[in-house]
């Protein structure tokens, strides 16, 4: 009866430390998730384009997996490039705020655009992966 019950514990024991290996997206691993923030800044009722440029001090947002709310922010460098370091295999959702053009549209013109989320998806496949997003464009209105 001992051999069984130190058999049993001994499976137990395995059992738990095989499940807590498995770990879920986030912060931990060799990983890490860049890209760049582009501006595009338009007049009040982004009816004219007027500059270009990186988005510099742009906040950038990242959810691990299924989290509802951000796991992490970072601000873009002076030439709009961000970068989550230390991450771990699974998928995440990265994204920046940008001006919402269309609702801007009358009548009456609303010149004070409200956000929304310019959002892109990506995996981490493997152990010390390094994935671009690409650039993020985003619209301001002044």
């Amino acid at each position: 009866m001992k051999k069984h019950a130190a058999l049993f514990i001994c499976l137990a024991l395995i059992l738990s430390l095989h499940i807590s290996c498995n770990k879920d997206p986030g912060s931990g691993g060799t990983s890490t998730i860049q890209g760049k923030v582009w501006v595009k800044q338009y007049d009040k009722i982004f009816s004219t384009l007027n500059f270009q440029y990186a988005g510099y001090n742009q906040t950038v947002y990242i959810i691990y997996g299924g989290s509802l709310s951000p796991d992490d922010n970072v601000k873009t460098d002076y030439n709009g490039n961000f970068e989550f370091k230390y991450l771990r295999e699974g998928s995440y959702k990265v994204y920046v705020y940008s001006a919402d053009s269309a609702a801007v549209v009358g009548p009456p013109i609303n010149s004070n655009a409200p956000q929304k989320a310019i959002v892109k998806e990506v995996s981490i496949t493997s152990g010390d992966q390094t994935v671009d997003t690409g650039t993020l464009t985003i619209a301001i209105n002044k």
